[in-house]
């Protein structure tokens, strides 16, 4: 018999720094990209741990652990992130979504569709939680595989984001009415709970 495939569960204050560590190998593996992304921590280290904690808090955060290996993340929530200029522009947020942040696979899993597993699993809990028609991300502008990536898994550009500052500026998003779940799932979720 095969080993059980990865658990999702919501992630709990015990996991912020599990969470960190994530992004942070991620960061390390794109130094050698073409990227600036997660060069450094935006706007800053206390910053980033503030939105990370606070989104642990708030029951939007999940971890993916192997045994008990953390190997993934994610950040939804049916709300665009909130900043002093919103991300997303203000005609797209007149329909229902999910908006996805901070979605990590560490390299150990790269490659297994993971991913994009999670992506559709977010995607069809909010349209059968409160009628998600979209889900949707904001992709570092200057990381063009990662936007690659996107495109490959369904999504398309949307827009650029109206805070000309924001680093991850390039918005895509992906309907949700067609996404359907792959058997067996690459993951095992925990309940309770639902992204978004």
């Amino acid at each position: 018999m095969g080993q059980p495939p990865p658990t999702v569960r919501l992630a709990t204050e015990r996991d912020q720094d599990a969470i960190t560590e994530l992004l942070d190998a991620a960061a390390t593996w794109l130094r050698d990209k073409e990227t600036d992304q997660w060069a450094k921590p935006w706007r800053t280290e206390e910053d980033r741990r503030a939105r990370i904690s606070r989104d642990v808090q708030a029951g939007k955060t999940w971890i993916v652990l192997d045994g008990a290996v953390p190997v993934a993340t994610f950040t939804a929530d049916r709300e665009h992130n909130h900043q002093e200029i919103p991300v997303w522009p203000a005609w797209t947020r007149q329909e229902p979504a999910v908006y996805v942040c901070r979605l990590t696979v560490h390299r150990s899993h790269a490659g297994r569709g993971l991913g994009a597993a999670l992506l559709d699993w977010i995607g069809v809990q909010a349209r059968r939680r409160y009628g998600a028609e979209w889900i949707r991300v904001d992709v570092w502008t200057t990381n063009h595989e990662l936007r690659a990536y996107y495109q490959r898994t369904g999504f398309r550009f949307c827009a650029d984001s109206d805070d000309p500052g924001y680093p991850s500026g390039a918005l895509f998003q992906k309907p949700t009415d067609g996404i359907e779940l792959d058997e067996p799932a690459l993951f095992h979720v925990e309940e309770p709970g639902e992204p978004g």
